[in-house]
């Protein structure tokens, strides 16, 4: 039996397992992932590698052993995901593996805007299953803005179309703690955790505490959907992309990524990082 991550070359998968290790032995620890040179440095940490591909379920067939604690990392291909962790969903479930974990989206089910779509799937094909699961239903990362942060500088804006919503975000590190707790924790099993920041925030005041920061001169430009889309795509996101990120712009205008359930930080032990200190880190 090994505690197994699944996408643990990217980033949240690599915060789980360093997080995994600092609670369990090496030799305890697998992961799945599709290029065995990207994870050749778990593999000299002693950690198990599994290679496979979430897109081939015949390579999903040895990725799993009975009784392994399972993370399923949602995969990045928008579009792709449903038949993708269909495939993985299979394999553990022909495996015999004792949990199932999923990194979803906050709000599950009511979850109303498009990106939600394919992990209300994935939850449902999980029940389907009738393997014991865990659902880590996470909110938005700090890093989704403050990613962005040398643009927003080189313009003094920041854009969006989410009028005066609220975002509950919490920092990357956050969530792979969370997860590292429920796959070594007890009273897990068949269990739902709305995952977000402790306080949650407005992108105008997102844009104050940047300048506070940066002693630059950068406000919040609220725009509507179709001026944002254009924004967005102007700036080479592309089409199909930039309108969904207008819709979860308007989402949070509607309170969705809002949430603060205390899940996460209940989890963690500890209050969730601060968005102030998201940016500092950012900024340093």
């Amino acid at each position: 039996m090994s505690i197994v991550v699944t996408g643990a070359t990217g980033a949240l998968g690599r915060l789980v397992v360093e997080e995994l290790l600092t609670r369990v032995p090496a030799t305890e620890l697998a992961v799945v992932v599709r290029s065995e040179e990207k994870a050749a440095g778990l593999a000299a940490r002693g950690i198990s590698v599994r290679i496979a591909d979430y897109s081939d379920p015949a390579s999903l067939a040895g990725a799993f052993r009975a009784g392994d604690r399972v993370l399923l990392i949602s995969g990045s291909e928008v579009g792709r995901r449903v038949p993708q962790h269909t495939a993985v969903i299979k394999a553990a479930e022909a495996a015999g593996v004792a949990q199932l974990a999923y990194t979803g989206i906050l709000g599950g089910p009511e979850a109303d805007f498009d990106l939600a779509a394919e992990h209300k799937a994935t939850e449902q094909a999980i029940l389907d299953s009738g393997l014991p699961y865990t659902f880590l239903r996470n909110g938005w990362y700090h890093e989704n803005y403050t990613a962005q942060l040398p643009v927003v500088l080189e313009h003094g804006a920041v854009v969006g179309s989410a009028g005066e919503g609220r975002i509950a975000s919490a920092a990357r590190a956050d969530y792979a703690a969370a997860a590292a707790a429920v796959l070594t924790g007890e009273g897990h099993l068949n269990q739902v955790y709305e995952l977000s920041g402790d306080t949650a925030w407005s992108l105008a005041e997102y844009a104050s505490e940047v300048a506070r920061q940066s002693g630059r001169e950068v406000s919040y430009a609220a725009v509507a959907a179709d001026a944002h889309l254009t924004v967005l795509t102007g700036a080479g996101v592309p089409e199909g992309f930039a309108a969904i990120l207008v819709d979860v712009d308007a989402a949070i205008s509607r309170g969705r990524l809002a949430g603060t359930s205390g899940d996460l930080s209940r989890l963690i032990g500890r209050p969730t990082t601060p968005v102030a200190e998201a940016i500092a880190t950012a900024l340093a």
